[in-house]
């Protein structure tokens, strides 16, 4: 069975670009901060490892691995609420990336 993490943050060398991909998701797990490269969280989903979510006013909203030419990302179940769930996330605070 997967573990379950709430993402909280992002980082992406170009915060305003739609189109820049993540490069790392991380969040808070036990009172420790946590980081993953979106390769490796990509992997850990399509293995079963983790299943991630995003907190929106209360409602867990899934993150999933989708593919857009070619190349596999991450991005959030439509919520009816708001398109960009992860791109609308604070950056993460710089810390030394956590593989899994």
């Amino acid at each position: 069975m997967a573990i379950k993490r709430e993402i909280s943050c992002i980082n992406k060398p170009d915060r305003n670009s739609r189109y820049e991909p993540i490069r790392y998701i991380g969040g808070l797990e036990g009172g420790k901060r946590w980081r993953m490269s979106e390769e490796g969280a990509i992997e850990a989903i399509e293995k079963n490892e983790y299943s991630f979510f995003v907190n929106r006013g209360g409602n867990e909203v899934k993150v999933i691995v989708a593919t857009r030419n070619g190349r596999k990302y991450l991005k959030t179940e439509e919520d009816n609420e708001t398109t960009d769930n992860l791109l609308k996330l604070p950056e993460c605070p710089n810390m030394i990336p956590v593989k899994k």
